[in-house]
């Protein structure tokens, strides 16, 4: 399973790491006259195929101890139609060679990719007879410099790394007949013989024109999103024109009506409520923001760079680790969940004398995220392909999208962590991590509830002895977060998933459980501190944050410090505890009205629309980045402001493609459930006379409703932030606490 932590940033990483990326400095990494001449005999390798081609033989085609088959005779036909060409003077076949890829210049600084030309390449259709035609097949060739450069007298020995570099043949040549033709074109060209466990050409890297035709779930994911389409298009039209009172329209109509959707998601309000944690939105929005800046690190280190051994320099940078602990975001999005499941569900169960509708709780939560998620399967596996070409495209991803065919419907049943070695959709992880904190909150809650300090002391003490499990483990098994492989001092510890399981990954919750019932067992104080004392509370809370983020700088992938397996242990179960402590007083000065400018800008109402959003920019996002990545036609430079200028075009493009995916798939969803579902709801004990426009204190909302919350008091018939307007909907106030909003 990816690993969010590992995937910002060691994947870039551990190859600069293995290619020795001191060779300016280190004077036994020079060429010598010998090897810089056989490296030079590559620069052009286009031109010595063409030459070596003109005497190619069917044996130059086909693997040693292996018969010709119908497919080699094809392939020996068509190069015999190449070279024909190449003599003639035919367009069509030089085009074939000058898409070729070369040896890149500055392979010392890290230039190691070359793309050749795609679309020149893949474009070529020549046809040779009214049945008979010639395309061109795209493959990236790995060439062995260190083998290569082995060969002379000087350093190159040393020089661990190989270089990529596009080659372009007939359509009918498999990537064993590359493979072996190139064998014999750089055994002549430079005498170098390979051995035969290392492939040149991997199929996995050859593309052509052609495209597979559409199955019955492709057809069936298009046919679906155009009826969702269709609905909301036509219930538009319909409350545009024909609903001049935007009191009396429909419910059916408001459910699909992008017009009253978006008015619903684009609300702000300034005016402040007791019973809203607006300080929450920015946080959320903030998590949201670095884990998309952390993937797009990923994207940008793992690019066709020409400049990859800067990324090593970079990596001793401070800044490295506020990307490599970008992790911390998810034990946010954990804190902030934690938080308004205990928060939203007590004041319920005050008001309902202690019931709790718990299986109606569990039916709202999956029908609350399950539509995004089983649509984002969809698109990721059957749509994404669909979407755009490239050399990269479809070789290069975060998550290898064809193990959702065999592991969707873990997925879909949040239990992928745990029942799937491999996970259909990698960053839903969360998803399921919460979801089961979720199927947990309720006996937690009964807990709490009855108990008071005493059954909190009781979670506080649950989420110590995890912690304690946690760092155990690391001790005993010498698990490494670290040490990738390694454990500790002596390196021979083992590389576990510490992430992806919940039992390891519930501090963050259950630290925001415990100060949900803080916040509610306080809720309408007002706590009076002296300046010594709020300047202390956010001293200690900036040191914890802080030192969640940078405590293993001097230990982390480009530094050579060593840390000791126990030092680690610490470090990982504590900080999981410290990060949401640290945030715990974050929103409690935000909320006694000590945030000073911290307030100011977490409370800002842009947040809101964005907060709103968060859950489908998260589900949406890697399916942006993936496809932008997948199209790199040419080579880029690694930079921190050449990832940031990637950053907002991805982010603003993610944010458009969340905007369509809550307008089709997640207002109406939500709405559809608030019309089959409309008492949701525990029935609190009726007072003799007190309707809802005089009741004493705002509506409280239960605890099945913890997503559907407004920023704000929201009118009967304008329902919460993410889903539509029901006629049928009592006023919902307090927080947006749409928990998987923002999950990473």
């Amino acid at each position: 399973m990816v690993r969010i932590k590992i995937v910002l940033l060691i994947f870039g990483l551990a190859v600069t790491r293995a290619l020795g990326p001191d060779l300016e400095l280190n004077p036994a990494n020079e060429l010598d006259a010998r090897d810089y001449q056989r490296l030079n005999k590559l620069r052009h390798l286009s031109e010595e195929f063409v030459n070596f081609s003109e005497n190619i033989t069917l044996a130059d085609l086909v693997p040693e101890g292996r018969l010709p088959t119908a497919q080699d005779l094809q392939c020996y036909a068509e190069f015999a139609q190449l070279t024909a060409g190449l003599v003639s003077g035919s367009l069509w076949a030089f085009r074939m060679i000058d898409s070729w890829g070369s040896i890149p210049a500055g392979i010392l600084k890290g230039h190691l990719k070359d793309l050749g030309h795609y679309d020149e390449c893949v474009g070529i259709e020549q046809t040779i007879a009214s049945t008979y035609t010639i395309q061109g097949k795209y493959c990236l060739a790995n060439l062995p410099l260190q083998q290569l450069l082995g060969g002379g007298g000087g350093g190159g020995g040393g020089m661990m790394f190989s270089v990529q570099s596009a080659v372009c043949f007939p359509a009918s040549c498999s990537a064993t007949n590359m493979d072996t033709l190139l064998r014999r074109v750089l055994q002549q060209l430079v005498g170098l013989q390979l051995d035969s466990n290392q492939n040149l050409v991997s199929a996995n890297t050859c593309k052509t024109s052609e495209r597979e035709a559409l199955d019955w779930v492709t057809i069936f994911t298009i046919v679906l999103l155009s009826i969702f389409a269709a609905a909301v298009a036509l219930t538009t039209l319909y409350d545009y024109f024909l609903c001049e009172d935007q009191t009396k329209v429909p419910a059916i109509i408001k459910i699909f009506s992008a017009r009253a959707n978006s008015r619903a998601l684009f609300r702000v309000t300034t005016k402040p409520n007791p019973n809203v944690i607006e300080c929450l939105h920015g946080i959320r929005c903030m998590s949201l923001i670095w884990v998309c800046y952390g993937h797009d690190y990923m994207i940008g280190l793992t690019s066709p760079n020409i400049n990859l051994y800067d990324a090593y320099a970079w990596a001793k940078t401070p800044f490295m680790d506020v990307i490599y602990e970008g992790v911390f975001a998810v034990d946010t999005f954990f804190f902030i969940s934690g938080l308004l499941v205990a928060m939203v569900p007590l004041r319920a169960m005050e008001r309902a004398k202690g019931k709790l509708n718990i299986p109606l709780m569990y039916l709202h939560r999956y029908l609350r995220l399950t539509p995004i998620v089983a649509v984002s399967i969809l698109a990721y596996l059957k749509l994404l392909p669909l979407m755009a070409d490239g050399p990269l495209f479809g070789n290069w991803n975060f998550d290898n999208y064809d193990n959702c065919n065999d592991n969707w419907y873990w997925t879909l049943l949040y239990i992928q962590n745990y029942a799937a070695d491999k996970e259909c959709l990698a960053h839903t992880w969360y998803l399921a991590i919460d979801m089961q904190l979720y199927i947990i909150a309720p006996i937690l809650l009964i807990i709490v509830y009855k108990f008071g300090k005493k059954g909190a002391a009781v979670v506080l003490l649950f989420m110590l002895g995890l912690a304690a499990y946690l760092f155990s483990i690391m001790v005993v098994n010498g698990h490494s977060l670290i040490n990738m492989g390694g454990g500790g001092e002596g390196g021979g510890g083992s590389s576990v998933d510490l992430s992806h399981a919940t039992h390891l990954r519930a501090s963050g919750w259950l630290v925001g459980f415990l100060f949900g019932f803080f916040l509610h067992s306080v809720r309408g104080k007002s706590f009076k501190l002296n300046r010594p004392t709020v300047w202390l509370g956010w001293i200690t809370s900036l040191a914890l944050l802080f030192t969640c983020i940078f405590a293993m700088y001097p230990y982390g992938p480009g530094m050579s410090n060593t840390i000791s397996n126990l030092s680690e242990a610490f470090y990982v179960s504590l900080s999981r505890i410290a990060w949401p402590l640290g945030l715990s007083w974050v929103v409690f000065a935000c909320m006694q009205g000590y945030g000073g400018l911290a307030n100011s800008f977490l409370t800002s109402p842009l947040w809101q629309p964005l907060s709103r959003l968060s859950f489908c920019v998260y589900m949406g996002h890697l399916f942006i980045q993936n496809l932008n990545g997948g199209r790199t036609r040419v080579n880029t430079y690694f930079s921190n402001y050449d990832i940031m200028l990637r950053f907002w075009q991805d982010f603003g493009f993610s944010v458009i493609f969340a905007y369509v995916m809550y307008i089709l798939i997640e207002a109406p969803c939500g709405g559809l459930e608030g019309l089959l579902l409309p008492n949701r709801r525990p029935a609190p004990p009726q007072p003799k006379i007190q309707p809802a426009e005089t009741a004493p204190e705002v509506p409280e909302t239960s605890p099945i409703d913890l997503e559907k919350q407004a920023p704000q008091p929201i009118a009967p018939s304008e329902e919460g932030a993410t889903a539509p307007p029901l006629e049928t909907k009592v006023a919902l106030p307090a927080n947006d606490s749409n928990e998987i909003n923002g999950s990473t």
